[in-house]
């Protein structure tokens, strides 16, 4: 597949239904509105970042007063490569987080029919109908039809369910046939089982992307990856042009990748503490975990935003969810006082709910 230019096709509409802003976890700043009284810090386990974060590296003084090398990007697409199972550096394309990619690849396709699998993370879709495509959220893959892109995050995004990849390798097949192309959003991967990922048996017409941030926990370096066939990353780093991605960015992360040992301990420690969120969350709050992964979990309550109001009054921000009003999800707390205050919030609503 070629990328293509937005030239409208024939009898294609558009599909511009969906709020110019949605909700998103992170809000820090909203909550503090919402909830002046709320003590501080707030935790914020409304997203699915590492609360370990990777080490940062000492860094040289040029790397932030020079342009980003070429050297260095090279770098960081080899341990990009090495760490996510690529053939080979080529196939790699660093932007500045996945949330970019999310937003460019719709523009560089014709304007299409667009199968997303749903529920999932939000802004693919909004991407994808703010470039005019028509988009359709689809409960299973079986049910995308004629469409020219399928997008599935996987594991997904808020539930953590895992498409086996012989499943998408032959949805890969089938839009090949029809020159489309598949997107996998592999953002929460690094966590799984290394089967859950199609990177090391790549299919044709198929792009996944991969997070930095959310595994390493840096999220506010802004890091993430495009992982494709030679031809189509070239296409996409052609795209974006040079110093995509900053000096410091390129730095930490090519060192970040590297770190095996480092990877493999972070994951164990993540499990035990998804374990351990799950027993409180279950005993102490009344919720019932569903789903998630090793970086957040899912957990429904019949009277789901009076625990979140709750949780909020004692700092805690949570995530919602408008189409599925019994949900809440939660990412890890870090520190044990972050666990202390979580547990007694949750006493609380046990108590009071």
């Amino acid at each position: 597949m070629q990328f293509n230019s937005l030239a409208q096709p024939t009898g294609a509409t558009t599909m511009a239904t969906q709020p110019e802003h949605l909700l998103h976890g992170g809000n820090l700043d909203a909550a503090r509105q919402r909830f002046p009284s709320a003590p501080e810090p707030w935790i914020d386990l409304s997203t699915g970042i590492n609360p370990f974060p990777y080490s940062i590296p000492p860094l040289t003084p040029e790397i932030w007063s020079r342009l980003p090398q070429r050297s260095h990007e090279l770098a960081l697409r080899e341990a990009a490569a090495r760490s996510y199972g690529a053939q080979n550096q080529d196939m790699v394309v660093p932007a500045s987080g996945t949330q970019a990619l999310i937003q460019i690849l719709p523009r560089l396709i014709a304007r299409s029919q667009i199968a997303i699998l749903s529920p999932t993370y939000s802004e693919h879709a909004k991407a994808w109908r703010h470039e005019g495509h028509y988009v359709v959220e689809v409960p299973d893959l079986t049910t995308i039809a004629s469409a020219r892109v399928a997008i599935v995050v996987n594991p997904n995004n808020p539930t953590g369910q895992v498409i086996p990849t012989e499943r998408l390798r032959g949805v890969a097949a089938e839009l090949q046939s029809r020159d489309g192309l598949l997107v996998v959003d592999e953002a929460f991967a690094d966590v799984m089982a290394p089967d859950v990922s199609l990177i090391p048996d790549l299919p044709p017409a198929t792009i996944v992307l991969r997070s930095f941030g959310k595994m390493y926990g840096l999220a506010g370096l802004r890091l993430g990856f495009a992982i494709t066939h030679e031809d189509l990353a070239s296409q996409l780093r052609d795209y974006f042009g040079p110093w995509a991605v900053s000096g410091p960015a390129l730095s930490i992360g090519a060192a970040a990748l590297a770190d095996i040992a480092w990877r493999e301990k972070a994951v164990t420690r993540l499990q035990n503490a998804q374990r351990r969120l799950d027993a409180l969350l279950e005993t102490c709050g009344g919720c019932s975990v569903i789903g998630g992964t090793p970086l957040f979990r899912l957990a429904t309550h019949s009277r789901a935003a009076q625990v979140a109001d709750t949780l909020a009054q004692h700092g805690i921000l949570v995530r919602q969810f408008s189409y599925a009003p019994t949900w809440l999800r939660f990412g890890l707390p870090g520190p044990e006082e972050s666990w202390r205050r979580l547990e007694q919030a949750l006493r609380a609503i046990g108590t009071n709910i």
